[in-house]
């Protein structure tokens, strides 16, 4: 298997981009996608845990540098049913709070969210709609999306690349230093009020 290499990621929400996005809309289109994702916000944790596809999809957060860049990588990937083993490190080491009593060996997509992260006053469940625009600028992927947090619409823009000092000057160059770096945990726990840590 190909060694998977964590990329860095600058990212903002706001209703209007004004230069900046005339910028990324002049760039190399690289194509269009639309998903519909359920996120799970934990009140311990800023991890980034979303179903997607009927695939539990985990990004861990590993450094944020100078620039405010944060460094995410993949975690874990995990279709269902899913073993309460596997559940048991999901709450321990990703949601952070305790683990709960398994009454299954495994548990199928609406069992968990239904009998585990439903009933949990530390867990979210965030129903996300996604309509992202790709671009291309000096190698790096750069997005406008139209997103919706629990039919909250939002927009976000993004810049990612394997290489730090790309995203930054990518940044730079399309004019978004002005704005705030902000990832998605962080912009949908702003949207359903939940307390960031």
């Amino acid at each position: 298997m190909s060694k998977i290499i964590p990329r860095w990621e600058w990212r903002t929400f706001n209703q209007e981009f004004g230069v900046s996005e005339e910028k990324i809309k002049m760039c190399e289109k690289e194509g269009f996608k639309k998903s519909e994702e359920k996120y799970i916000l934990s009140k311990k944790s800023d991890e980034n845990v979303k179903i997607r596809n009927d695939l539990i999809d985990i990004k861990s957060l590993q450094q944020v540098n100078e620039d405010k860049l944060e460094q995410w990588y993949p975690a874990m990937k995990e279709g269902f049913p899913i073993s309460a083993d596997k559940l048991e490190v999901l709450f321990r080491d990703f949601f952070k709070i305790p683990v709960p009593m398994f009454k299954r060996d495994t548990y199928t997509y609406s069992e968990f969210l239904d009998e585990l992260v439903a009933p949990c006053e530390q867990l979210c469940i965030v129903d996300v709609y996604k309509e992202r625009h790709i671009f291309m600028l000096n190698d790096a992927v750069v997005e406008i999306a139209e997103t919706k947090f629990n039919g909250v619409p939002m927009r976000t823009v993004c810049v990612e690349h394997t290489d730090p000092v790309n995203v930054i000057n990518t940044v730079r160059e399309l004019e978004l230093v002005g704005f705030k770096n902000i990832n998605y945990i962080n912009a949908m726990k702003s949207a359903v009020r939940m307390a960031t840590l």
